[in-house]
């Protein structure tokens, strides 16, 4: 293909970036995140910072490596059990084609839970940083590779003036250091390659010494256990985001508990 699939997704991300502005004007949506006020991306900045390894605990439907994951998909019933077996924070999936997400669905879980929440989308457009912030999440997904420094700046400019956190999310040394050229105070590490969906865990290891001190390190992708949840605490991450792990998992707080006591 022409187009690796994260520019796939991406540009169907801008599509709808353009069908949600034909409904509210970037002005109106600007209008309505001045008078909701800052928002508590402090709260997720907070969770990843806790003493040991922090647990991002993703919803997601289904994914463009994996296909349909939870064909059931209680949402609810997971966000709930998430928040009773301790998570530090949750993930939600908004992106409605290859991962069956919704804004709907990322709005009903942040009225059912007080966890800190990640709007986990394709962030092309400033317009879906005013609309995450409208959605009461707490802080967005940046990915390094779909954006140019100057827009990555602005857009953590932008997070931070709505009072949001912003997850950077990086796959190689040259998009880290993008990253913090950036400003970015949250960078996250993915073990999968979005342009071919491999997934190389060993990646989480290998980049962990460009991330300075003060700088928050969250891996993401192919924890697949214990085992892994050991070594991540090992090599010093601050937070661990777990996907298909736990969507696949029959009794979730007892996974989430297994990979706590393997990160003590």
């Amino acid at each position: 293909m022409a187009e690796n699939i994260l520019q796939t997704i991406a540009a169907h991300a801008r599509t709808r970036v353009a069908a949600d502005r034909a409904k509210i004007s970037l002005e109106e949506l600007k209008a309505l995140c001045q008078e909701a006020g800052p928002g508590q991306g402090e709260q997720f900045v907070s969770a990843l910072n806790r003493p040991g390894l922090s647990f991002l605990c993703e919803i997601k439907k289904a994914s463009p490596s994996k296909g349909l994951i939870s064909p059931d998909f209680p949402y609810l019933d997971i966000a709930r059990a998430y928040e009773a077996a301790g998570a530090d924070g949750v993930s939600c999936l908004t992106e409605p084609k290859w991962f069956l997400g919704s804004d709907d669905i990322f709005r009903q879980v942040r009225r059912t839970i007080s966890l800190p929440m990640l709007r986990k989308d394709f962030t092309v457009d400033e317009y879906q940083i005013y609309q995450a912030r409208l959605m009461g999440a707490n802080a967005v997904l940046l990915i390094v590779s779909l954006l140019d420094g100057e827009t990555l700046k602005g857009y953590l400019d932008l997070c931070r003036s709505l009072g949001l956190a912003a997850l950077v999310e990086t796959h190689d040394g040259q998009e880290v250091d993008a990253a913090l050229n950036a400003g970015a105070e949250i960078i996250g590490v993915n073990n999968r390659n979005l342009k071919d969906f491999s997934v190389d865990f060993s990646n989480a290891a290998r980049l962990r010494d460009r991330i300075p001190p003060g700088v928050l390190y969250v891996a993401e992708s192919g924890l697949t256990g214990p085992e892994d949840a050991a070594a991540l605490k090992q090599l010093g991450a601050d937070a661990a985001l777990v996907g298909e792990a736990l969507m696949r998992a029959p009794d979730k707080g007892a996974m989430l508990a297994s990979l706590r006591r393997a990160a003590e």
